[in-house]
């Protein structure tokens, strides 16, 4: 397979080269090489810019292209209609929060999606990056029509994650002692594995497939307890979780998601549905997952080879999970 993958550098982009590689296929990829620039000499690279830089791309012919990194619908509409007549299929990495409002009983592909009052706006916001995904989607279709894959996962977790978002708790595991445990303990939570994700997208291509596919653990499958459990099993270091419930960690302004990552209070509206999604039509295709040993392992290794002086994305300052550990102790 003939494959053109738009990115590339950068975690799930990363993944899926690693797997094509593996699998024996010529891979080339266009990006700014600003990123991980020394990854991977042996793959052909075209250096570009999405936003009007396209030219590298003229005349070239794939089997297909996989779009990792689209957030805006003018710049993806510009790459789709630039490739809709000489490579097969486009692959387009979308995400779960194309859904406006996901329904408690789970949302699966024919989910009403998110829209913006104002379609043209660019930039991405926790209110805008759904809806702008959606219409990222809809220029695909738009140049490419039956011949698109759409892929839309829900949180990436694993080695090389830039957000910080799962990688907080692996992290916070090998540090030791008392670790600041949100909300409900058996509160499903719904994640994939940035290798499993990789890996089955390149099958995907690999088989010629196409259509909508929503892609995370099965619902119900996991829970914040299983995850943090994992976590201090896999820590070399003596943990232990502390329950906090939703109104205490509101009472006291804790971010949700960011600060305290895969907490959501559950009197929230975005809380309905949100870690309940289908995910069993991408299944049926072959979708798997490792066990959470593994996701958990690898992400706990890959985080304690960063310096000390990483700039944390997402996850409790130490002060402050000092401050909220000592507080709702002292109540109870």
């Amino acid at each position: 397979m003939k494959l053109l993958i738009i990115g590339g550098t950068v975690f799930l982009g990363r993944a899926a080269v690693e797997h094509a590689l593996e699998q024996g296929h010529e891979i080339t990829l266009f990006n700014r090489g600003q990123s991980n620039a020394d990854l991977f000499p042996e793959v052909e690279q075209l250096h570009g810019n999405r936003d009007g830089g396209l030219d590298p791309l003229i005349g070239r012919t794939y089997d297909v292209c996989l779009d990792t990194c689209g957030y805006f619908p003018r710049i993806v509409k510009a790459s789709a209609q630039l490739l809709k007549c000489s490579v097969d299929r486009y692959a387009f990495v979308s995400s779960l929060s194309v859904y406006g409002e996901p329904s408690a009983e789970g949302t699966d592909e024919d989910g009403v999606l998110a829209t913006l009052d104002d379609p043209t706006i660019e930039e991405v916001t926790e209110e805008t990056y759904g809806p702008l995904k959606a219409l990222c989607e809809a220029e695909v279709t738009a140049s490419f029509g039956d011949r698109v894959l759409l892929i839309r996962p829900g949180l990436i977790v694993g080695p090389h994650d830039p957000t910080d978002r799962f990688t907080y708790w692996p992290w916070r595991a090998a540090q030791g002692g008392q670790i600041l445990a949100p909300g409900r303990p058996d509160r499903p939570i719904q994640f994939i594995d940035v290798r499993d994700l990789a890996a089955w997208i390149v099958n995907m291509l690999e088989s010629g497939e196409t259509g909508v596919y929503n892609t995370a653990s099965s619902p119900g499958d996991l829970t914040m307890q299983t995850l943090l459990r994992t976590c201090c099993e896999m820590s070399d270091k003596d943990t232990e979780p502390v329950w906090m419930d939703d109104a205490f960690l509101t009472e006291h302004e804790v971010g949700p998601w960011i600060e305290l990552p895969l907490w959501i209070p559950e009197d929230e509206p975005i809380a309905r549905g949100f870690f309940d999604f289908r995910t069993d039509h991408a299944i049926v295709k072959g979708l798997t997952f490792r066990p959470l040993e593994d996701t958990v392992r690898a992400t706990m290794e890959w985080s304690l080879t960063r310096p000390d002086d990483h700039e944390w994305r997402g996850g409790l300052k130490k002060e402050r999970e000092r401050e909220l550990l000592a507080e709702w102790l002292r109540r109870t």
